[in-house]
């Protein structure tokens, strides 16, 4: 008899290990779900100061590429890091904020001035409305 699988869309193939209930097949394998949303690494400024004192005591060759692949790092963040500290020192590698800059939130005054304007406004266009008003009623017979 013919001992190979049939042609059958149903059943399933023999290298790809089913699964049920969205767990692995093998405890070893890692896990191929992706986070919903990846996060952002965040490092502090301690520990990028850390890793350019450890980059600039390299001495020999390939001891700087260890370094990187042992953090996971890129060589490109290295070279930012390294010219942050030398513009502005520690300060200079701490996080920053991304995106715009918060829009100053009003002070007391201001809101008590805008609402006063917008009141003087209103009064100003309705003695406009009636000043046009008398001009068309008194203006010709």
């Amino acid at each position: 008899m013919n001992d190979q699988l049939p042609n059958d869309s149903t059943a399933p193939r023999a290298r790809s290990p089913e699964r049920s209930a969205g767990l692995p097949a093998r405890s070893g394998e890692p896990d191929p779900e992706v986070a919903a949303r990846p996060t952002r690494r965040q490092f502090s400024a301690e520990y990028k100061a850390r890793i350019v004192r450890e980059a600039d005591a390299c001495t020999k060759p390939g001891e700087i590429g260890a370094l990187l692949r042992r953090e996971g790092l890129y060589s490109s963040i290295l070279t930012a890091w390294r010219r942050e500290l030398r513009m502005h020192g520690v300060e200079g590698v701490a996080a920053k904020r991304r995106g715009p800059a918060p829009k100053p939130k009003p002070s007391a005054r201001e809101i008590e001035l805008e609402r006063a304007n917008r009141k003087l406004e209103k009064k100003l266009a309705k003695a406009e409305a009636i000043i046009e008003f008398q001009k068309r009623s008194w203006g010709s017979p």
